[in-house]
């Protein structure tokens, strides 16, 4: 294995088992890659759950991590437009099909043939697609992005999962001067989707379990921040919501309480993904209020340009706490325990 091919990462090797700092092996590198040397990767919840196996069998020993940022030190023949220096991020896809038609008419996000995932999953050769926990990574062109110059790299990289997660269905779905866009958890999803609302021009109300991150929130802009058990708030905004983006979901979780906060021909947005399926849906008052139910996975090459262009414009940007690399799991474990405000990075 030579020098350059080799990196080391920490490896999740089975459920229940401590990660391990371990050497790999890269992917063979090809025309149109480029490799980074790794600065900094945000602690998803994807990663929780691939760890743990929740979304189903993980394939170990895996590196987790999709939001990574660093700079390049390779690239290939084909690579015309990135050069060795510049910073780059990469996010939770690594590549695609590239011929179908939404590949092919830029929305390479919903592949029809395969979504390759950053990590536990397989490049076309056969080869384990690893993530940032680590000190190298290498892919395909079409799924690095340049960093703004205004941009540290600890920022960015957050920018590569929670940030397109929810800029995406926000900018998709139009929300504009004029809307009311409710968040349903204040989290690392949950403080993106406030400052795009905000950003984007909306009014903005935090929909909480508890009252403990009010001052958080209207810090990130929001405009009222309401305590779910609380009937009396909740009764104050029956009926007014344009948008809802569900960023933190519970098995108890009531959707007909937050259905009859919503206007007719409004969208309630799931970008959160439980380990298990959704029930209890109220399909009357979906129905009643033509309710669109919708979801949305990551974005494509070009959306997540354009976001981080629109952050860089507008000022949108994380709340994050950096751990060393060295420290990853004592990183993993400050996430597991609820501790990230609002983001958790590794920093090389």
């Amino acid at each position: 294995m030579s020098s350059d091919n080799k990196f080391y990462g920490w490896a999740a090797t089975s459920k229940d088992e401590p990660l391990e700092w371990r050497e790999f092996e890269l992917k063979n590198f090809e025309d149109d890659d480029i490799q980074m040397d790794i600065t900094h990767c945000g602690i998803c919840g994807s990663d929780i759950h691939t760890m743990d196996s929740g979304w189903g069998p993980t394939d170990y020993p895996c590196v987790v991590g999709h939001e990574i940022a660093g700079v390049v030190t390779r690239v290939g023949k084909n690579v015309k437009d990135i050069n060795i220096g510049d910073r780059i991020g990469v996010g939770a896809q690594c590549s695609s099909c590239l011929e179908c038609d939404n590949c092919t008419s830029g929305s390479e996000n919903l592949c029809e043939q395969k979504i390759i995932g950053t990590y536990n999953d397989r490049w076309p050769t056969g080869e384990k697609t690893f993530g940032g926990y680590a000190t190298k990574w290498r892919g395909h062109q079409r799924f690095v992005f340049k960093i703004p110059e205004n941009m540290t790299n600890a920022m960015a990289s957050v920018f590569m999962c929670a940030g397109v997660t929810t800029y995406a269905p926000l900018k998709r779905l139009n929300v504009k001067h004029g809307d009311k866009v409710g968040v349903i958890g204040i989290g690392g999803l949950g403080h993106f989707a406030v400052q795009w609302a905000k950003a984007m021009g909306a009014q903005c109300i935090a929909l909480s379990s508890s009252d403990r991150k009010r001052n958080d929130a209207k810090a990130f802009g929001c405009d009222d921040y309401v305590v779910t058990a609380d009937i009396d708030a909740m009764k104050k905004h029956a009926g007014t919501f344009t948008h809802i983006i569900c960023t933190s979901f519970s098995n108890n979780f009531d959707w007909g309480l937050y259905f009859s906060l919503m206007k007719h021909n409004s969208f309630f947005i799931m970008v959160a993904l439980p380990e298990t399926p959704l029930t209890g849906i109220p399909a009357g008052l979906l129905a009643i209020r033509q309710i669109s139910l919708t979801g949305s996975v990551i974005g494509s090459p070009k959306v997540i340009e354009e976001m981080l262009q629109f952050a860089a414009d507008t000022g949108v940007e994380p709340w994050i706490r950096t751990y060393p690399m060295k420290e990853c799991p004592e990183a993993v474990q400050a996430m597991r325990d609820g501790k990230a405000r609002y983001r958790i990075v590794l920093e090389q």
